[in-house]
């Protein structure tokens, strides 16, 4: 798996060209497994992923250290992602079915990839890496032992609000699909992800490559831990993927059940409620309270609740302020309707 490395070169990209065929074969999926390697990454460095602080408040305490110092020793701090840890994402894929697929994982495969780690390590890490791959069956069953100890302990707590809002981007995109096409929807993923020539082109730093995804098609993951960029599988016999930043991401993203519960049960009202229906296009607060036949003033406390409640997102555009839907705004109205 193809992360963007190193220093940043503006010619180097991934282009997944696809044919009429490929287009059609356009399909989301989700990955715990993805999710979970780069949690095992945030914890390593912490700083450099603040948006997931919030989350480290509440799991690092619950840390079990041999496992986790396992499975970082497999995943390492950046770069190069083993692809035998991950499963192929699929729409409803599981943590159960990912774990399984991780217990019967290509050995052969498992070779190739942490002989990858090896050229990209260095020290005590090569050295254990070494061991690893030299007991391929024993590394496979202790790799496995220690994903489901960390999952347990850092994301199973908050599998429902993460998977919400990867269902929730998905939500999102699919809509765009709809209305603007695959150009408009690759176009929106992520900055470094552009459409053109009939291809969907990744900026990446290190790594350039032309992807004929020749009737395979295109499996788009969105993720809530991998939050700073992009990630490319294009390695048969994997199907091309493209991992991108889920919408809707914000520091509290993991907040307890409780206090989500509390949030959303301030939204109970028609008023509210028909905030949120009308919040598919960006508005300002005097438009909302127009549109609602409120005072702005009402409306202004309306956009807070339901903002707190992360179904709305407020951005500054000027002197203006702006509120939209989130992505989990958008499953909410999906649900209803």
């Amino acid at each position: 798996m193809f992360p963007p490395e190193g220093v940043e070169h503006p010619d180097h990209r991934v282009d997944l060209r696809l044919s009429p065929g490929d287009i059609q074969a356009v399909r989301f999926g989700v990955s715990p497994g993805h999710e979970l390697a780069h949690a095992v990454r945030v914890l390593r460095r912490p700083g450099q992923h603040p948006l997931q602080w919030g989350w480290l408040r509440r799991v690092r305490d619950r840390l079990p250290r041999a496992s986790f110092a396992l499975l970082s020793t497999v995943i390492g701090d950046d770069g190069y992602l083993p692809d035998f840890v991950t499963a192929a994402p699929r729409w409803d894929m599981t943590p159960e079915a990912e774990l399984d697929a991780l217990r019967e994982a290509d050995l052969d495969a498992l070779r190739v990839d942490l002989g990858k780690r090896v050229i990209r390590s260095s020290g005590a890490e090569q050295r254990a890496l070494e061991e690893m791959l030299g007991a391929p069956v024993r590394t496979r069953r202790m790799v496995a032992e220690a994903w489901s100890e960390v999952w347990d302990a850092v994301l199973a707590p908050v599998w429902p609000q993460l998977d919400r809002l990867l269902k929730a981007d998905i939500a999102v995109r699919s809509r765009t699909t709809a209305s603007s096409g695959i150009a408009g929807m690759a176009g929106g993923l992520h900055p470094n992800v552009s459409w053109g020539e009939g291809a969907v082109r990744v900026r990446l730093r290190r790594h350039s490559e032309l992807v004929d995804c020749r009737g395979s098609g295109l499996v788009l993951v969105p993720s809530v831990m991998s939050s700073w960029g992009c990630m490319v599988i294009t390695e048969p016999p994997a199907q091309p993927t493209l991992f991108y930043p889920a919408r809707g991401v914000t520091a509290g993203w993991a907040r307890d059940s409780a206090e989500i519960d509390a949030a959303l049960g301030a939204l109970l009202g028609p008023a509210r409620a028909g905030i949120l229906l009308s919040a598919g296009a960006a508005r300002t607060t005097t438009q909302v309270a127009t549109d609602a036949g409120i005072a702005v003033s009402t409306a202004s406390h309306h956009l807070a609740v339901l903002r707190e409640a992360g179904l709305i997102a407020s951005e500054r555009d000027g002197v203006r302020m702006l509120h939209l839907r989130t992505p989990l705004g958008e499953a909410m109205v999906g649900a209803v309707l």
